[in-house]
């Protein structure tokens, strides 16, 4: 009975931290064969295809079809997070049919989308023409804002860089150390 009890709470702990961020479902859709490099040189050859993309929002605007995205493709790690923020394979366009709010899907945000290849739009990036992949979003994920790390910007004495007494050595720290 013991080992029961101790194997079904195991199995919660260890499964509950296994889900992902798009549904099962949706993610049996997908065709993990193609890669950003390969959808950004021929999106019209993947059409019709499902793919998983991972990047950073850089505008989101309304649409009458709904809210189109403008982001720029990341790698994402193994819970599909978009990680590496400043290495990119470029951009895509992503378009979901409905209201997603320009406030809460701002520049800078981190999503992970599942979305199915329309093909290629081509659209002005400041003075030059740029070939977008245009994607129809069937899934999208908004990854929680990270806290900005915070570091103090004193050394801690007596344990600072130089040792327990700082740069001047045990003869001139005016302080006891043990504060």
């Amino acid at each position: 009975m013991g080992s029961r009890v101790l194997s079904l709470v195991v199995f919660l702990i260890f499964g509950s931290g296994c889900a992902h961020v798009i549904s099962e479902s949706v993610l049996e859709e997908v065709n993990r064969e193609i890669s950003f490099e390969q959808l950004v040189k021929e999106p019209v050859s993947y059409q019709g295809q499902t793919v998983l993309l991972g990047g950073v929002i850089v505008k989101a605007t309304q649409d009458p079809a709904g809210t189109l995205l403008e982001i720029y493709q990341t790698d994402m790690d193994w819970e599909k997070r978009p990680v590496d923020i400043d290495v990119s394979g470029g951009r895509f366009l992503a378009l979901y049919h409905g209201f997603l709010d320009s406030e809460i899907y701002q520049k800078g945000r981190k999503v992970t989308l599942a979305g199915r290849v329309e093909g290629e739009q081509t659209r002005k990036l400041g003075q030059m023409d740029y070939r977008y992949p245009f994607l129809i979003i069937k899934e999208i994920h908004l990854w929680k804002k990270e806290p900005k790390p915070v570091c103090d910007p004193y050394l801690w004495y007596p344990w600072g860089m130089w040792g327990m007494w700082g740069p001047w050595g045990p003869w001139y720290y005016p302080y006891p150390y043990w504060r």
